[in-house]
């Protein structure tokens, strides 16, 4: 019923709890996973831990927080999202939280990966925080409504949200959406129309209230995708209907 679009199953304090978290996964009924990439030496771990499920899928990228690591590619990437069980790239973006300038390693990596994209045929996974001009603005120069994708973990406001859209990327919403004072998450949410929308945990961080603060796991989308109904005068599985027809729409690789 539920879709996890964003999580990271290869973490160790899930991935050492595997066989218990698919279970509670299943008892309430979250049917499938994207486990997001977020560096290179980790994907083999990452792809040998979806290869076994077939319920799970990957994407291959590396995170914008993370300095001096192994860069990609575009050629790398291409050739890495080949696999059957890798149906995104990224996550990509820009992150100025908690980086400060200069950062155009930041940047080029960003490009880099909307042309991975672009060449591979497959949507983006985009994490943005206190960047958004930069973000978009590198979206639009790179041609990434080409690919599409998502924006994920989504904190902005509306006005980013409607720029997104309008460059083919739907909008996946965490447990934030569950916090009271999320205000600006909360009017994104409300005005979402549903067939844009997706939702995540990005466990093992961000649980949901009433589990704030506690590790996080895809069994607990279904908090998020509760919030959003109420917040929308919906019934949750609206919301659950949606935002898995948006997941196979949007990552076309993946098969229901």
């Amino acid at each position: 019923m539920f879709i996890d679009s964003h999580c990271h199953l290869d973490f160790a304090d899930l991935s050492s709890q595997l066989p218990e978290v698919l279970a509670r996964m299943e008892s309430q009924r979250v049917t499938h996973a994207l486990v997001v990439s977020v560096n290179l030496p980790a994907w083999p771990a990452l792809l040998q831990l979806v290869e076994t499920q077939e319920h799970l899928f990957a994407s291959v990228g590396v995170h914008p927080d993370y300095e001096d690591v192994q860069e990609p590619t575009v050629e790398d990437l291409v050739s890495r999202a080949q696999h059957p069980k890798v149906i995104a790239i990224g996550e990509t973006g820009l992150d100025y939280y908690r980086l400060t300038e200069p950062l155009e390693w930041q940047r080029e990596r960003f490009r880099v990966h909307i042309r991975a994209a672009r060449q591979a045929g497959l949507p983006l996974i985009i994490h943005t925080r206190a960047a958004s001009e930069d973000t978009l603005r590198i979206m639009r120069e790179e041609g990434a409504d080409e690919c599409g994708g998502v924006m994920h973990c989504f904190t902005e406001d509306w006005d980013v949200a409607q720029a997104a859209m309008d460059m083919n990327f739907y909008i996946s919403l965490s447990g934030i959406v569950t916090f009271k004072s999320a205000k600006v998450v909360h009017d994104v949410a409300q005005r979402m129309p549903l067939e844009r929308l997706l939702i995540e945990t990005d466990a093992p961080f961000l649980a949901p209230v009433p589990f704030r603060g506690k590790l996080n796991d895809p069994s607990l989308v279904s908090y998020t995708a509760q919030h959003i109904a109420d917040l929308k005068g919906l019934k949750v599985e609206e919301i659950a209907a949606a935002t898995r027809a948006n997941f196979f729409k949007l990552f076309a690789k993946a098969k229901p």
